[in-house]
């Protein structure tokens, strides 16, 4: 992160979009979103679903949609992008079996609410946004909410974050094509990343990509349905 962004961030999007929250706790609608949508469809990881039962996931959406922020359901957090629904991010972090020393890298982080999660059962979390808004708003509410060791910053994501690699765990929070390879170089031995692949309109799988003694596995976990990859467009790509 560059020297200044935090304070930045912080600056744009101030604590006080936060107050006048109605019910700033709803524990009880975390714990029936964990008891009834997470729980009971397989996800038994204690450390995950007490990370869930524990971040506020209101927080991480629009205030104007905080009614429906623990339903099973995805919702838009604006500049076409969406935050997962619960089951998905309870899944994904499960099988990238995070532990307290494991550096991990999120490559999307949209709303910052699965880079919350992370934070949860890990001390070391970086997270990178392509779209410099979202990236802003999700720095200053990981830090209002309390995880302010998350880095945060904008670029595209293909390129990962040479300068903190390798990774123990990387989560990819949108669909590629196939699988970037700098991502894959930057997983550690002994490391997982969990990445949606597929097309726009097709079907995507949620792939768990290991790597041990330099040899890369693939296995697919589940069908999912992910907003796109984004890439940053090159000088020679823009429009003359």
């Amino acid at each position: 992160m560059h020297a200044g962004f935090s304070w930045v961030l912080a600056t744009m999007f101030p604590a006080a979009v936060f107050a006048g929250e109605p019910d700033a706790s709803r524990s009880a609608e975390r714990n029936r979103m964990v008891d009834d949508q997470i729980s009971a469809r397989g996800v038994v990881h204690e450390p995950t679903l007490a990370a869930l039962r524990k971040v506020p996931r209101h927080l991480f959406v629009p205030v104007e949609i905080r009614s429906a922020a623990y339903q099973d359901s995805p919702l838009p957090i604006g500049h076409g992008q969406t935050i997962s629904q619960p089951f998905i991010v309870a899944a994904m972090t499960e099988a990238a079996a995070i532990a307290r020393d494991s550096k991990v890298l999120e490559i999307g982080t949209g709303s910052g609410y699965q880079a919350a999660i992370a934070a949860e059962l890990s001390e070391q979390v970086f997270s990178i946004e392509i779209v410099p808004a979202l990236a802003a708003r999700a720095a200053a509410t990981l830090k209002t909410v309390g995880y302010e060791r998350v880095n945060v910053r904008a670029g595209d994501g293909y390129h990962g974050w040479p300068e903190h690699a390798p990774f123990d765990v990387i989560i990819v929070t949108a669909a590629a094509d196939s699988i970037p390879p700098p991502l894959v170089a930057q997983l550690k031995d002994g490391g997982r990343m969990l990445i949606p692949v597929g097309p726009q309109f097709g079907a995507q799988n949620l792939v768990l990509v290991t790597k041990q003694d330099g040899r890369v596995r693939t296995r697919t976990l589940m069908p999912v349905r992910f907003v796109p990859f984004t890439r940053a467009v090159s000088a020679a790509q823009k429009p003359k």
